[in-house]
């Protein structure tokens, strides 16, 4: 069976339209999935622990007496660990250092302690920076078992030095995966619960008498997780609501087109709605490209749904130029931006709007998804346009220090009564008058 795959030229009139096309997704809230996990949130929040059982058994056909029986002893964690082939113990292991070690030069370069400065009247101002205390990671289970995730998660939350990390992650039929738990035990994980769906994101917003309430919930999800994460935002923070993988591949056409179509695969294999976008000003290189795809495809596990992601949703774009390669991409502004040219740096200097860059031919986009060391949680979407991958300081607040000196409350006073009084705030103004009065 051949694969059809869209092909955009920009110089056609239609362009914009045709692109945006492409492009769209409704990542809106099915109503029906949205009013489920409303009543299974507000159950949760009503019965706790005796809900989440419930729902534990009716959906993933886990019986337990108690959530306390749900919870994973670090020891069985630390065995999961144990019982692995060395080679991808130390796989695991070495993904974890990169990990750790990225997000440990992220909390020194991204202000993690803090600052002070006293101006000349004495007044002291500065920023206080502390972790959360608490966070919950929702990590899929059953059928999407990924240890990454786990790492990508629970890591950046204890560099940040959040005291307690809950994970949660559903395990239908009671069948655990031992990569899973590996990984809990090597990020530093505190207390592992196999319960998963809307039932599981209450818990960690709300509490139970067995789970501690959260701070602020990250992972990703189910289209029931989604939906739950939406609702409880505002009692707890997210990281934020992740629609499918995307994968936008800048090329000069110099790069091995097996690589590309490979690269354009790693994402489409993901699920039916993942993207997968290759853009170029060689059109000969582009028929390359789609003869590599026809060859490859066939040998590839998850043909079926590499193919229905690439027929619906991918598309190869030929462009005047690289100049032209880059103004799209802002356009688009993908999870993953890779730029497989001679000199990449010289066009990423033209990027605004990428969740992660892959810059030159070595670097395809799966190296982040394990082990280069940046975070693979990546904004979706075109929200690149505003938003950042998950770090540090996701699991960090700051709180602003004022110290106002005697000298100070003068000076600073008279400016807010002025515009206190122009507000119509009287006792605001009054309020600062009373320290200069």
């Amino acid at each position: 069976m051949t694969i059809q795959i869209r092909k955009l030229n920009a110089a056609d009139p239609d362009f914009p339209r045709q692109l945006s096309a492409v492009l769209a997704f409704d990542a809106g809230t099915d109503d029906a999935i949205d009013r489920a996990v409303a009543g299974i949130l507000a159950d949760v929040k009503t019965r706790g622990d005796a809900a989440v059982l419930e729902y534990t058994a009716r959906f993933d056909q886990v019986h337990a007496a108690d959530v306390a029986s749900l919870e994973i002893p670090h020891a069985e964690l630390q065995a999961a660990l144990a019982s692995l082939e060395p080679v991808r113990r130390n796989a695991l292991q070495a993904a974890a250092d990169r990990v750790r070690s990225f997000h440990e030069r992220q909390k020194r370069e991204c202000g993690a302690d803090g600052f002070t400065y006293t101006e000349a009247d004495g007044t002291v101002l500065g920023q206080k920076v502390t972790p959360l205390d608490r966070v919950g990671i929702y990590v899929p289970g059953g059928k999407a078992a990924y240890p990454s995730s786990v790492l990508m998660n629970a890591i950046p939350a204890k560099v940040a030095g959040v005291a307690e990390v809950i994970m949660v992650v559903p395990t239908p039929a009671g069948v655990k995966n031992a990569l899973v738990l590996a990984a809990a035990a090597i990020a530093g994980v505190d207390r592992v619960f196999t319960i998963g769906g809307a039932q599981a994101v209450g818990a960690l917003a709300y509490g139970t008498d067995t789970i501690g309430a959260v701070d602020k919930i990250v992972g990703p999800g189910n289209a029931y997780v989604a939906a739950a994460k939406r609702r409880v935002f505002g009692t707890v923070g997210i990281d934020m609501i992740a629609g499918p993988s995307e994968i936008l591949v800048l090329c000069d056409g110099s790069t091995d087109p097996d690589w590309i179509a490979m690269d354009l695969f790693s994402q489409a294999e993901h699920d039916e709605l993942a993207q997968s976008i290759l853009v170029c000003p060689d059109a000969d290189y582009l028929a390359r490209v789609e003869a590599s795809i026809a060859r490859l495809l066939p040998t590839m596990p998850r043909q079926e749904t590499i193919r229905t992601s690439l027929t619906h949703r991918g598309a190869m774009v030929l462009v005047r130029d690289m100049e032209q390669a880059c103004e799209i991409a802002n356009l688009i502004a993908a999870e993953h931006l890779e730029i497989s040219t001679e000199n990449p740096q010289h066009w990423a200097d033209r990027i605004r709007h990428a969740g992660a860059m892959f810059l030159g031919r070595f670097s395809s986009e799966a190296l982040g998804d394990y082990c280069a060391g940046p975070n693979h949680v990546l904004p979706t979407s075109r929200t690149a346009r505003f938003s950042s991958p998950l770090g540090v300081y996701d699991f960090q607040k700051r709180s602003s220090i004022i110290q106002v000196s005697q000298a100070g409350a003068v000076t600073l006073g008279r400016i807010a009564a002025e515009l206190a009084y122009g507000e119509g705030l009287q006792a605001h103004a009054r309020s600062a008058e009373f320290r200069f009065r």
